[in-house]
């Protein structure tokens, strides 16, 4: 209690010696997206309604039925290792589907559409030998859902009973495919195939080109190990002081099984606990159980939340 009390008043003070700060970037976010049409901050909009996340790439894009040439393209067709699979450099190869896939979202009623980055980071693109790509990967990835919510938007500016509602862009985050705080080896508990700061490093890269592409919100999900996450959190705090500039953050965490826990062994209190340090716009769940399994735990992550 005492750890949760501290960590509300150091996020208090947070806010309060960086309220000029805050509000310089918001005129300055405000200004930039000025020129395109309808927009309000999604800080302001979650005030006023509930807003729709969309759904996941990884559901929708198997229903293309793609082969090992769909992903390689013409610009990685000579690449060494196999690609199939590797949905993020779609947004290179076949960025007309991940459009697709936005539009979709966009028309079903989603409110924020996310990036499709979930394994653009440099540890997990080591296992597809496409390390180099991360920065490009995750500018272009924001750009296409930029583009899509534009043409969304001027799409239905012309229908006078459609109100105007501004659309927003998350640049997800995901897991990496390694942990930080389980062994990698049974006969030694100390050994990690991963570090924080190899963490942190990937993640700054990752959210620098994702802030650099446009996007609105940063989302860190389905977080199974906290550690992971924290060197995310690290990672998006420092690049914030270094630029300037403060984006919304959510976090999305996921769950194993009934008992509640992440892969790691967190309850979902101590999930929340180990990143109530740092101001997040929202904190959920993913769809990891099924909806109905997930009310009881997503009715104590609303009781327990600051």
């Amino acid at each position: 209690i005492l750890h949760q009390k501290l960590c509300k008043i150091f996020t208090l003070d947070s806010y309060s010696a960086e309220r000029d700060k805050k509000q310089l970037n918001i005129n300055n976010r405000m200004k930039k997206r000025g020129e395109e049409g309808c927009y309000t901050l999604p800080e302001k909009m979650i005030r006023e309604k509930i807003l729709i996340l969309d759904g996941a790439m990884g559901t929708m894009i198997p229903g293309y039925k793609l082969s090992e040439e769909d992903y390689r393209g013409e610009e990685f067709k000579m690449h060494n290792l196999p690609q199939k699979g590797n949905n993020d450099l779609l947004s290179l190869t076949r960025p007309e589907i991940i459009k697709a896939i936005h539009k979709e979202y966009l028309e079903a009623g989603a409110h924020i559409i996310t990036t499709n980055t979930f394994n653009s980071n440099s540890v997990s693109m080591a296992d597809y030998g496409m390390e180099e790509l991360v920065y490009r990967l995750n500018y272009q990835s924001a750009k296409i859902a930029k583009e899509t919510i534009l043409e969304f938007e001027n799409s239905v500016a012309g229908d006078s009973s459609e109100p105007c509602v501004s659309h927003f862009v998350a640049g997800t985050l995901g897991p990496t495919n390694r942990t930080a705080s389980i062994s990698s080896d049974v006969n030694d508990p100390g050994a990690r195939v991963v570090t924080f700061d190899d963490l942190a490093n990937s993640y700054r890269e990752q959210a620098g080109a994702l802030i650099d592409g446009g996007v609105d919100i940063l989302l860190i999900e389905t977080v199974f190990d906290v550690l992971n996450a924290k060197a995310a959190l690290f990672a998006i705090d420092t690049l914030f002081e270094e630029r300037g500039v403060r984006l919304p953050v959510m976090i999305s965490g996921t769950i194993t099984d009934a008992s509640g826990r992440t892969l790691t062994g967190q309850t979902l209190e101590a999930f929340l606990i180990s990143v109530s340090h740092f101001p997040l716009f929202s904190i959920g769940l993913n769809c990891a159980l099924g909806a109905e399994q997930l009310r009881p735990f997503i009715a104590e992550l609303s009781a327990k939340s600051p």
